[in-house]
């Protein structure tokens, strides 16, 4: 068992962001404002589209209001036909226009969310490994499709919306207001209340469009877990396939309920103000009559249907401004989940003015080297002092838990040093850019990560630039050359599922040829050949042999008969160094590492039952059966 890491689920660390405070509201949306900055050439054409469409769609009930009071009566046919064209024109310039500014805010609306899910997937690629040990990969998908593909309405239409209806009823009350100034009054007396309701109504739809969010993620983190090929694999041999479907379900059924409590929420009181605003244009019809029998200055016909016109398109920007704050206010609570990401601290930086090493010889000191990985699971390393010089080998052996494999996760600086340094050719490690220190240190470790790609691009992960002879070289100085050669579709084979079409062996040998196609000056093997059968080991070795020649490296080992002819041993104990020498001194000296040797001599005398027996064919139907036990994962 490692220490315990330092939690870095978001969802432990932020504030909940269901609820901001006063303080926190006004930032949040200066952010968002923020991500629009870099469009806001686009945006200002698409603001003078929509006020121009918003003064040209006003113009058409005072048309209307010259046909019924002037060109009708008065029988003027050559002005009603002016008068029908201008109103035909006002409708086609007015969908132009809607057409346009559509067209870009969507474009802009979408590089926003492109320039988001980057930033995320950037973020992430930064954070520290801890990170990804504390939270669920589901989790983390869910963030950048679901949480980021919520807000695509918001993003794409909103600022168009706000500006288009903001204009248009700013636009139809001032028309409004020259049409008859009482009139309007009665109009705008609704209104506040309706700013009230939709308030209250966002309000409510944040909160449950948190819940909701949340449940999609825990959904997406069962499915990633439970539906990949070792998720299946458990699944199935432990009879828990039944179990695991009515597990789904029922989250399932809890994703049913909260998207029901979303689309319902403040559904009766926002139809409330769509019966009130449909009842209005009656109303003025009534005030009108009334004031025409009590003798009050009376409207014209054409005054009263251009000023209910009006009032209609008055109507429907307001509803959609309140329906705009509504939607921005649920999606403050998504924002504010991606920016709970963007805000997560980065422990493992690089320096403003880095080290740049063209190509290192490859000695690494470890001097005075202090780890823990949070204070109170206390010290995980102590007063590390090691040096391996350029070309030469170092192994590191110790019972499980000493801390062998986090001193290799600190040298490539997966994690950083707590006290002391590491240094490559006199460098700290910390001083290095991350291209120098990912081109000098590789990493072999016990289980390869395989994407599901061809067995090329696996391979060329390591170097993209890789021409087909370098790619069959590396692959024949680890061995592996032949085997691809047999498949049926040679190097563009498809590997499958982290690698499943091949066997622990193959993918140990695939992992040493990219390693040896990248070419890094210094090697780690993190007990790169403990989860092999005997015979595999051998085949695998020869190709670590091969990999090693000319490099610094560090072998982590879990069955010692692999590191005897390593130019110094360290023996780790509880985090500190117990013993350091060659095999025959140590031997000699009788210790730590020499009893370690006799248990694992002893070990290999008497092999497990589950794997006396020989023969048998793996996944792929050649060779050896081979043991798979999953640890971390090769670099």
């Amino acid at each position: 068992m490692r220490p315990e890491e330092p939690n870095w689920t978001p969802s432990n660390e932020a504030l909940d962001p269901t609820r901001p405070g006063p303080a926190e509201r006004p930032r949040e949306l200066r952010r968002i404002v923020g991500l629009f900055r870099p469009y806001r050439g686009r945006l200002a054409v698409v603001g003078s589209l929509v006020a121009a469409s918003s003064l040209v769609g006003v113009a058409s009930p005072f048309l209307l209001k010259e046909i019924l009071d002037v060109a009708i009566p008065e029988g003027r046919t050559g002005l009603l036909s002016l008068l029908a064209l201008g109103m035909i024109l006002t409708a086609v310039v007015t969908s132009v226009f809607g057409v346009l500014q559509t067209y870009i805010s969507t474009t802009v609306g979408q590089r926003v969310m492109h320039d988001l899910r980057t930033a995320v997937y950037a973020q992430l690629q930064r954070m520290p490994l801890a990170f990804f040990t504390r939270t669920r990969t589901g989790e983390v998908q869910s963030r950048i499709a679901n949480d980021i593909g919520g807000m695509q309405a918001t993003v794409t239409s909103t600022a168009t919306s706000l500006v288009s209806n903001l204009t248009a009823v700013i636009a139809s009350v001032v028309a409004m207001l020259a049409l008859d100034w009482r009139l309007t009054v009665v109009s705008l007396l609704l209104l506040p209340v309706f700013v009230w309701i939709s308030r209250r109504v966002g309000h409510e739809r944040k909160r449950i469009t948190t819940q909701r969010q949340k449940q999609m993620a825990a959904m997406a983190a069962t499915v990633t877990e439970s539906l990949s090929v070792s998720g299946i694999l458990l699944g199935r041999t432990m009879g828990r396939s039944e179990s695991l479907t009515a597990a789904f379900s029922d989250e399932s059924e809890k994703l049913v309920g909260l998207e029901v409590r979303s689309s319902m929420a403040g559904r009766w009181r926002m139809s409330t103000i769509g019966i009130v605003m449909a009842a209005m244009p009656a109303l003025i019809y009534w005030a009108a009559g009334i004031a025409l029998q009590t003798g009050a200055p009376s409207l014209s016909v054409g005054t009263l249907v251009a000023f209910v016109t009006l009032q209609q398109g008055l109507f429907r920007p307001a509803v959609s401004l309140l329906s705009t704050g509504v939607q921005i206010q649920t999606s403050l609570a998504l924002f504010a989940r991606i920016f709970e990401y963007l805000d997560l601290p980065v422990d493992i930086t690089e320096k403003a003015d880095p080290v740049r090493l063209e190509r290192a010889r490859g000695e690494i000191r470890l001097e005075d080297v202090h780890f823990e990985y949070e204070a109170k699971s206390g010290p995980t390393l102590t007063a590390i002092d090691i040096t391996v010089p350029a070309g030469g080998s170092l192994a590191v052996v110790g019972p499980t838990g000493s801390g062998k494999s986090t001193l290799s996760y600190l040298v490539p600086r997966l994690y950083d040093v707590t006290g002391g340094r590491i240094a490559l050719d006199g460098v700290d490690v910390r001083d290095l850019d991350f291209d120098s220190l990912a081109r000098s240190i590789g990493v072999v470790s016990q289980e390869t990560y395989l994407f599901h790609a061809t067995v090329a691009d696996n391979l060329r992960f390591a170097k993209p630039d890789a021409s087909d002879e370098e790619i069959v070289e590396a692959a024949r100085a680890a061995q592996i050359h032949d085997h691809i050669e047999s498949l049926p579709d040679g190097y563009e084979t498809l590997v499958g599922e982290r690698g499943y079409r091949f066997s622990g062996g193959e993918k140990q040998r695939l992992a040493i040829a990219r390693t040896i196609l990248r070419d890094p000056p210094v090697l780690i093997l993190d007990e790169a050949t403990s989860a092999l059968d005997t015979r595999t080991e051998h085949a695998v070795q020869q190709a670590i042999e091969h990999l090693s020649r000319g490099r610094t490296t560090i072998t982590i080992a879990h069955r010692l008969s692999t590191v005897r002819d390593a130019d110094q041993i360290v023996v780790l104990d509880g985090g500190r160094i117990a013993e350091r020498g060659t095999h025959e001194e140590l031997i000699g000296a009788d210790g730590r590492y020499a009893a370690l040797v006799r248990r694992d001599r002893d070990a290999v005398s008497t092999p497990a039952p589950a794997l006396v027996a020989a023969g048998g064919a793996n996944r792929t139907g050649r060779g050896p059966a081979e043991e798979q036990v999953p640890t971390p994962v090769n670099v």
